[in-house]
């Protein structure tokens, strides 16, 4: 559906998700992903799709596992809860090569250390990208499919409830990424019979001997090719930051209201500067650390206990005081979001760490 009009974000990143190629999607419903599942019911069997209202969230990402073993473009998705049953086949997709897209339309930012770390085994990693509104979701949505093809790799879409239920005016166009191998991988049924079939596996082991790179290779390779992603697909924001006493960092819906904050501070007077991380893994430490240098602090502003923070201080390396000044902050049912989000709570929490800093007698 092309034409700039006003769509529900879980509808706008749905519509974004087909015009990327996605052609199935499974999923069982929770609060605030159930919507992004039911545009997708409603879309996906007009563009030739198909969409299962899975049994359970295990059930989901098998079916999402399958589908991707044949060449299509497949997601699944939920929010943290639901995901968490799902970390055992998030670590096999990766181990396995698969390009899996998964979408966690998430109660809060304390799915950080879930979507950053993982929960499954082995050494793998996910690109995890965390969009600020309903328009970038849409880029980042069409942007995750290209890279998990790329790469061969999950990649998580970081939503929250105001991306899943904000409304935005958005043109959902095809993005053109640049071109990619074919899938000679895929099990498209052209080798069957042919003593040479291939097997999508964790393992990197073939149907006979010598086809694979067998277990140990194959578990060596995943260094450099965690590495190579590293190196390439680092994503962040930065504004104010080549003057700064101060730099804020945040990710997500908090990143953009942060950046008001921020902005009008600044109109006042303020040398404070932010970074928003729009790549979460792989952290744009290099960009964090180069913003923080020669500040008088940095202040970490998220939504949960405190789990950015810990990627922020790596990234600082001692180079200025960090804090946090976010905290959990959600609506009565737990679903939504709290009073956190409100500029005039950001700005008095931003005004009251510079003046924590000043009087500890850090000096740029």
């Amino acid at each position: 559906m092309s034409g700039r009009r006003l769509m529900e974000g879980s509808e706008a990143v749905a519509e974004a998700a087909i015009a990327a190629g996605c052609r199935f999607f499974a999923g069982y419903p929770m609060t605030p992903f159930t919507e992004l599942l039911e545009h997708f019911a409603e879309r996906l069997p007009e563009v030739g799709g198909v969409c299962v209202n899975a049994e359970s969230e295990l059930e989901a990402v098998g079916m999402c596992w399958g589908a991707l073993s044949t060449g299509a473009r497949a997601a699944t998705g939920s929010t943290g809860q639901g995901l968490s049953l799902m970390q055992e086949s998030f670590a096999e997709a990766a181990l396995a090569g698969l390009p899996m897209v998964i979408f966690n339309m998430a109660r809060g930012q304390s799915d950080y250390f879930q979507a950053t770390r993982g929960g499954g085994h082995g050494d793998y990693r996910h690109l995890v990208l965390a969009p600020m509104d309903v328009v970038e979701a849409v880029e980042l949505t069409q942007l995750a499919f290209h890279l998990a093809d790329k790469w061969r790799n999950p990649v998580l879409v970081y939503g929250d409830f105001l991306i899943a239920h904000s409304y935005a005016a958005v043109d959902v166009e095809p993005i053109a990424f640049e071109s990619l191998a074919p899938k000679d991988w895929a099990l498209d049924g052209t080798t069957s019979g042919t003593g040479r079939a291939r097997l999508v596996t964790s393992l990197g082991i073939g149907k006979v001997h010598d086809v694979g790179p067998g277990i140990e290779a194959h578990f060596q390779a995943v260094a450099p090719h965690i590495e190579a992603i590293a190196a390439a697909e680092q994503r962040y924001e930065a504004g104010n930051v080549s003057d700064a006493d101060y730099v804020v960092v945040a990710f997500g819906s908090a990143g953009k209201f942060v950046r008001n904050v921020v902005r009008d501070l600044r109109a006042d007077g303020a040398r404070v500067g932010y970074v928003r991380p729009i790549s979460l893994w792989p952290f744009p430490y290099e960009a964090v650390h180069a913003a923080s240098e020669g500040t008088r602090g940095v202040m970490v502003f998220e939504n949960s206990a405190g789990q950015l923070i810990d990627d922020v201080k790596i990234a600082v390396e001692g180079a200025a005081p960090v804090v946090g000044i976010g905290g959990v902050s959600t609506d009565s049912s737990g679903f939504g979001v709290g009073d956190l989000y409100d500029v005039d709570v950001i700005r008095e929490r931003v005004n009251h760490a510079i003046g924590t800093f000043s009087e500890s007698g850090v000096t740029r």
